[in-house]
């Protein structure tokens, strides 16, 4: 399997596991009563996981080996991935659709695009800018979107897809260095180590020693999707320009959407099928165009 198929299976998966947290994630803070509480607690289960596979598979040595510049990139892709940004998602999304959430992050394509051109070196062609716009527009005309209020809730996920944009630029230039199962630990790793503190500074853990057999299902289900997400999107990161890596992650709007209209709303109408029809044509195009387009090289500096 050639690395661009790679690349695109693997961001595919990102965004199919992406659409599934979407829908999960909104019941499951509901569960837990606090946002940032649940969200440490899951990215820690998670940082645990992937430095043990860290451990377990020698590569820690990767991190020996960056000089100081290498190591900064490191902190700043957990600072601005792997902490601030999970604080104000759940945060927001506790407070407004899992639709709307999901619609807001998938503009991610477009800041990363935005970024990649002065930063990378990457520029779209204008068929893959139209299979982006195809799936973008698929998310708006599915069913549960209710309109954006622009209040305090979306303005935070915005927020946080902003910075998770910032991310996918630097964590793009560290992966020249270090492998993808050891960028995603390091990620989880030290966005845990800054959102610990913070959750032990405003009393949280008391309110996670309450924590029964409910809640702490949601974090274990939720943890083994953050899992299977990050390590997908990092394994395509490295193989694919973001540019292609962050628009074949729109499609996972479809996912919570369907899923919302099936556990939620009950209801399967036509616009639910042109946006399906819209979100495989999308798609079609921008691995189509992907083919003619080499990615540009970037280095480690």
């Amino acid at each position: 399997m050639s690395n661009r198929t790679s690349a695109i299976t693997l961001a595919l998966i990102a965004a199919a596991v992406s659409g599934v947290s979407n829908f999960v994630n909104k019941p499951a803070v509901a569960a837990a009563h606090d946002a940032v509480a649940f969200t440490t607690v899951k990215n820690a289960v998670v940082a645990l996981a992937l430095v043990g596979l860290v451990l377990a598979c020698g590569r820690f040595r990767e991190i020996r080996g960056l000089d100081r510049r290498g190591r900064l990139a490191l902190i700043v892709v957990g600072l601005v991935g792997g902490a601030l940004p999970f604080a104000l998602f759940f945060t927001g999304l506790a407070h407004t659709s899992a639709v709307t959430a999901a619609l807001i992050h998938k503009t991610l394509f477009v800041w990363v695009a935005i970024l990649a051109l002065p930063f990378l070196k990457e520029r779209l062609t204008a068929w893959q800018w139209a299979g982006a716009a195809a799936v973008f527009a698929a998310n708006l005309v599915v069913g549960g979107f209710q309109g954006f209020r622009f209040d305090s809730a979306e303005l935070m996920i915005l927020a946080a897809t902003l910075l998770w944009a910032v991310e996918n630029i630097v964590a793009k230039r560290v992966l020249v260095s270090v492998s993808a199962l050891t960028l995603a630990a390091a990620r989880m790793a030290i966005g845990s180590a800054v959102l610990i503190p913070f959750l032990a500074w405003r009393g949280g853990f008391a309110h996670v020693a309450t924590w029964g057999t409910n809640e702490w299902g949601w974090v274990v289900l939720t943890a083994a999707l953050l899992l299977a997400y990050v390590a997908s999107w990092y394994g395509a990161l490295k193989l694919a320009p973001a540019t292609l890596v962050a628009a074949l992650l729109i499609p996972a709007t479809l996912v919570t959407n369907s899923l919302t209209a099936v556990f939620v709303t009950h209801q399967l109408t036509v616009s639910q099928l042109v946006s399906a029809l819209l979100f495989i044509a999308g798609t079609a195009l921008l691995v189509g165009a992907s083919r003619r387009v080499a990615a540009p090289a970037v280095s480690a500096a």
